[in-house]
Order: C-alpha cells, then structure tokens, then sequence
C-alpha cells in the first residue's frame, strides 16, 4: 500500500516537472512585415523642373510615392531599395520632400530646392541677316527648349520685341544693326537666361551682275547688280574711284545709287569699241567685293 503511494507521488512530480517543457512555442515573427521606410541618400538635392531624382534607402515598394510640398508624384522603384522620380513644374523655391507607403508608413520631411528652369537657345535661323535685308528678310528664329509666354529675346544685353510661337520656338525681327556679330540670348520671366548664340550682320558688298542699260549720244548706262550697297558706296572702274552725288569739275561720269541692289554707272566712252572693264564696289567701312569683269566699250 505504501508503495503503491509512493509510486502515484512519483509520477505526479514527473508530470508537474515536464509539463512547462510542453508548452506551446511563441509565435514567429510575421513572414509578410515590411521593411522600415527611410530615405538614406537624395541625388541630387536640388535641381530645375524635368530633372530626374535618385533616392537610396530602405522599405520602398511599387506603391510607395513622393510627396513634394502638398504634391503627389508616381515614382518607379528598383529592388526596394532605389527610387526614381521627375521634378514636376512648379514655381522655384524650397520644398519638403517625403515619402509615403500604401501601409501608411511615411519618412521624415527633407529639404529640396526647385531651382527655376534655365531656357536653352541652341541655334539661330537664319543666323545670318544682310545688313539691306527688309521685311520677313529679317526675321530670326530661336530655336530652343524651356521658353513660356513672358520670355524675352536679348540682343546685345537690350530687350527686342519677341514674338512665343511655342515653348521650343521664338521669333524676333533684326533691327538695324552694324555689321559683324551680336550676341542673342533667351531669358525667363525668373530672370534665368539662356547661353549666348551669335548673329552675324553681313555688309559686305557683292555684284552679282552687270548689264548695259539705256544709251544716248555720248555716254550709256552700266547696271551694277548685287547686294549691300550703300548710298555712300563707291564703285572702281579699273581702279578709278567712283562715288555718288556731285562729281568734281570737268568729270562727267557718274554714280547713281538706286538701292540695296543696285547702282548705275553713267560712263563716257573714249570710242564704241568694246574693251574689258574691271569694276569693284567698296564700302564706306572698307568692305569690298569681288571684281567682276564685263566687256563693254
């Protein structure tokens, strides 16, 4: 009896013992718990609307997106760790840039600058323009990238009237100007400008043609034919100087300017006998053209 006692103790401290090993293991940790959402690096911090962000850190998924001030913006993510995002347009100034998780998870406000948008002026057409150029003759187009109604065209530093035909193309019309080259720049409401592009004012003088004109009893007309001719050109008759307006006494030949385009030479042959005359016209700022050859008497 005392044994059978004893025994029944025995098991029942065996039990008491080894029931705390049996219990139920703890939970594991949760398989789908996301990694925590930060921002580790921003590249670069600041930039100018249409610049593509770069930002390095952790817990970034498919729909995890930006906030830039009180803007929502779509970004592509790469391997949960990388995210990629375009500086929308907005005015310039500093922003808080934070990022938000479909969970709910947000990261702490960083500082971002949006700096203004530089317009870019690439190239001119034409980006030459004679200097006795008229009407559409004279007119330039800029073409470029990031111009907005208010942008301004800037020739030598002044402002000219500018015509927006689209935010890649501008238009101006050359005003008078001295022959050589001018600076052309584009320049924003924001007073951001664009690099200098260069507008060339040819003046110098060319002859494309020479003709005989009217004749009369002792003298004719050669019709000089070109472009960039100036009131005070002159003409060289085989290395004679001609110029217009009044002629010094006892001289008879005469120039006529009749425009841009042409000059008439009034000459009094010596005889009706055709011979080879060199004729040249020369600009009052020393430009000169080619020689042109023509046989007449």
């Amino acid at each position: 009896m005392i044994r059978n006692l004893t025994i029944t103790v025995l098991l029942l401290l065996i039990c008491a013992v080894a029931a705390p090993a049996q219990q139920t293991p703890p939970p594991p940790a949760e398989a789908g718990r996301q990694a925590q959402l930060s921002v580790l690096s921003i590249l670069p911090a600041q930039g100018e609307p249409g610049t593509t962000v770069t930002l390095n850190g952790t817990g970034f998924t498919p729909a995890t997106t930006v906030v830039l001030g009180s803007r929502e913006l779509p970004a592509q993510v790469v391997g949960g760790r990388i995210m990629t995002f375009e500086l929308p347009e907005l005015p310039p100034g500093a922003y808080a840039l934070t990022l938000k998780r479909d969970d709910g998870a947000t990261t702490r406000p960083f500082n971002f600058v949006l700096q203004a948008q530089k317009p870019v002026a690439s190239s001119l057409i034409p980006d030459t323009v004679t200097s006795c150029a008229t009407g559409r003759e004279r007119e330039v187009l800029v073409n470029g990238a990031n111009f907005r109604t208010g942008t301004r065209i800037l020739l030598d530093g002044a402002v000219v009237t500018t015509r927006f035909i689209s935010p890649v193309m501008l238009a101006f019309t050359a005003p008078t100007l001295a022959a050589g080259v001018h600076q052309v720049q584009v320049k924003n409401p924001t007073d951001t400008s664009s690099t200098v592009l260069a507008l060339f004012i040819d003046a110098k003088p060319e002859i494309a043609s020479v003709s005989v004109g009217r004749e009369f009893v002792n003298y004719y007309e050669l019709i000089v034919t070109g472009r960039n001719f100036h009131q005070n050109s002159m003409l060289v008759v085989d290395g004679k100087r001609l110029a217009t307006g009044k002629q010094l006494v006892g001289e008879r030949e005469q120039l006529v300017y009749g425009g841009c385009n042409q000059l008439t030479y009034l000459r009094f042959p010596y005889d009706p006998t055709p011979k080879e005359i060199t004729l040249q016209v020369v600009n009052q700022n020393g430009e000169e053209s080619g020689l042109f050859t023509i046989s007449a008497p």
